[in-house]
């Protein structure tokens, strides 16, 4: 869809800092990170939502589980949040179907502290997660 933000993403028409990628879904860095390293999780194939069709947030899960796994391991995160949005009325912006990687880390943990306090920013995020070490 040509007017979806995450389909020109996806096209790669918007720059983002992606952290991983297979054949069902891409994950790149949300730029108004709640937590350092928040990331988002998409289908490469358009979906509105959770809701809209719900075989699609099963094709994304082994993404999901990758990417909470790769900010644990790259930010020495001790935990993650994971969670999507279905239908404006619970805050959803952007009408593709994403699923929010938020890493937390044992200075700030609870879900009450899911907004925390960003340090650095999404260049030097992407450097640590993407490093070949």
């Amino acid at each position: 869809m040509s007017d979806c933000l995450f389909c020109r993403i996806i096209e790669g028409e918007i720059p983002s800092k992606f952290v991983y990628e297979d054949e069902t879904a891409v994950a790149f860095l949300d730029i108004n990170p709640w937590q350092q390293g928040h990331t988002l999780v998409v289908p490469r194939r358009h979906v509105a939502d959770a809701l809209e069709d719900p075989t699609a947030l099963a094709e994304i899960t082994p993404a999901i589980g990758a990417v909470g796994n790769l900010l644990k391991k790259k930010l020495g995160a001790s935990a993650c949040n994971i969670l999507s949005n279905a239908g404006a009325d619970s805050g959803q912006e952007v009408f593709h179907l994403h699923v929010h990687v938020l890493p937390r880390y044992a200075d700030n943990p609870g879900i009450s502290n899911m907004r925390g306090p960003i340090s650095d920013d999404l260049d030097q995020v992407h450097s640590r997660i993407t490093a070949k070490r």
